[in-house]
Formats: C-alpha cells, sequence, structure tokens
C-alpha cells in the first residue's frame, strides 16, 4: 500500500509550510507529497496568508526534494490554458528529475474563479475532455514532429509541442470524480490512475467498477489504471490524542472514524485493510489538515505503513 500525504494550502500555509511537510514526508518515506489546487480558503479557516498555486510551488519544492513524488489534487481545468499547462508540467518533471504526477479535473469551486476574475464556463466537462487530448496530445508528439488540435474549446495550430517532460511516454494522469457515465468513459481514455476522494467503500467500489467495464469497452486492461482513494487522518497512540487531532479539525471523532482514518496505528491499519479488501486500492492519500502536526506523519509512518506491506 502506497501512503502519501496530501495537503490543503488554501486553508492557510506558506510555500515555507508546504516545504517542510514534504522534506518530512520525504525523510520519512512516504510515496509522495500532493497538493490541492485552489485560491480560495473553504469553511470557517481563515486562509491567511493567502493562496499558494499549486505549480509554482511544486517547482519549488522540486529543487529542494530528490526522492518523493510530487503532484496535484486537482489541478482545476478552468485556471490554465491546455498548452500551458502541458509546459508548466512538463517543466516541473524536469526540473524534479521525473517525479511529477497531475491530477486534472474540471473545475468546481466558483467563488474561487470570482474572487480572481477567472473565467468559469457552464460546460467543463467538454473542456477537460478537451485539455486532456491536448495535454498529453502535446507531451506524446515526437520531437521534431508537430502537434494540431481542431476542438470545439480549444484549437492548436502546428505546434512545436515542446517541451517535453522527464518521465517517459508521460507523466502519470490522475482522474476522479462521482459521474456514473462521463467520469469512467474519461477515466478509461486517460488515466494511469482513479482516484476518489472521501467517500465509503461501497461508493468507491461501484464507481471503480465502472471505470474498469468502461476500460474493457474500449479494449484496454483495466488493471493499468491504479485504484486510489483520499481520506483524512486523525490518528493518536491514545483516545485523548486522537480527539485533539479530531477537535484541531472540528471534526467529531466518531464520524470522523466512520468517513475518515481516525484512532489509533492498529484501527486505521484495519480500516485501510477494509478498504483494499473491498475496493482493490494500492493507495491511499492522507489528508493532513493541521500542517504543523508532523508528529502525527511520523507515527503514521512508524506504526502504520510497515504494517500494510
Amino acid at each position: 500500500m502506497d501512503l502519501r500525504v496530501f495537503t490543503e494550502p488554501q486553508q492557510g500555509a506558506t510555500y515555507d509550510t508546504l516545504l517542510r511537510v514534504a522534506k518530512a514526508a520525504e525523510d520519512l518515506h512516504y510515496g509522495a507529497f500532493f497538493r490541492s489546487d485552489h485560491y480560495v480558503h473553504m469553511g470557517s479557516a481563515d486562509g491567511l496568508p493567502g493562496p499558494t498555486d499549486a505549480w509554482i510551488t511544486l517547482a519549488g519544492i522540486a529543487r529542494e526534494t530528490s526522492r518523493i513524488r510530487l503532484g496535484t489534487l486537482m489541478t482545476a481545468g478552468t485556471f490554465r490554458l491546455p498548452g500551458v499547462l502541458a509546459i508548466q508540467v512538463a517543466q516541473v518533471d524536469q526540473m524534479s528529475g521525473g517525479r511529477v504526477e497531475l491530477g486534472l479535473g474540471a473545475g468546481w469551486y466558483e467563488a474561487e474563479h470570482t474572487a480572481y476574475g477567472i473565467p468559469f464556463p457552464k460546460e467543463k466537462f467538454g473542456r477537460l475532455e478537451e485539455q486532456l487530448a491536448v495535454v498529453t496530445g502535446l507531451w506524446g508528439t515526437p520531437v521534431g514532429e508537430r502537434f494540431t488540435f481542431d476542438g470545439t474549446y480549444y484549437q492548436l495550430k502546428d505546434s512545436p509541442a515542446l517541451p517535453k517532460p522527464a518521465q517517459q511516454p508521460a507523466p502519470p494522469v490522475i482522474i476522479g470524480g462521482s459521474g456514473k457515465k462521463r467520469t469512467p468513459a474519461l477515466a478509461a481514455r486517460f488515466a494511469d490512475e482513479f482516484n476518489l476522494p472521501f467517500t465509503d467503500t461501497e461508493t468507491a467500489a461501484a464507481q471503480f467498477a465502472r471505470v474498469e467495464a468502461a476500460a474493457a469497452e474500449i479494449g484496454r486492461d483495466p488493471k493499468e489504471i491504479l485504484r486510489s482513494v483520499a481520506l483524512v487522518i486523525a490518528v493518536g497512540r491514545s483516545e485523548a490524542e486522537v480527539a485533539q487531532r479530531a477537535s484541531v479539525l472540528g471534526r467529531d471523532v466518531h464520524e470522523l472514524r466512520a468517513n475518515g482514518l481516525a484512532g489509533s496505528p492498529a484501527e486505521v491499519v484495519d480500516r485501510i485493510g477494509q478498504w483494499r479488501e473491498k475496493t482493490g486500492i494500492t493507495r491511499v492519500y492522507l489528508q493532513l489538515l493541521d500542517l504543523s502536526d508532523l508528529d502525527q506523519l511520523e507515527l503514521v509512518a512508524a506504526e502504520v505503513a510497515p504494517q500494510l506491506d
């Protein structure tokens, strides 16, 4: 089981804070450091000192780390033109020595678009489909050849399709979501990994089955698409420590036990085992909301991860 650290910097985090978490995650042998891609905080958080851009952040961290993989859950398709995004991700992949993964979604949080003057189109899914085709098409065009795309939303003509990412044939692409028809079909075409955030095992199993069926329908081996989930963590050595971590998140311990990964290390190991058995996942993104709590990362690395081999 691959355990990855997943952060939500829009809730309030500087680049230095994110770098500290990423370095700790690398030192503790987590599989990856991921972050969300948002420009406005949610809920009761104040969001101070303000947003950090996902790909600028990952570019900096790429130069300050050497092993850990880096990526987004999920980059908002509304934030960047696909040609620009292909360049950005390829460059960060080069800067990291080939450690980048692109999670790409349609974008959904209208308030952050309004706050920063970003267009929020009505038709987002069709745009996402074309964005994936453009990004992967640019990366997959051989050096010296040209890429042309004539879509409904995006048109590219005689692009040199440069730069190329360090990873060949391309960085892994992560797609997620709960849509029952179009999302599985999109994952079957483009995804190296399918991720479901903050759901239950029954819902996840059903959606993974839809992705598997969609892949088989187009003649793709469903086993090529890795299954993953994202779940919030509140792990403690004692019940008091678990309760304290839950209170920092403003969540009830019982609710977190039911809907996240909360409790003692043994409880969390058992919970992840249930997820693996019921859904076939091989990767978990641990949503760390208190970015000052590196002790929790150390606890999971020492007492949870070794029992999941």
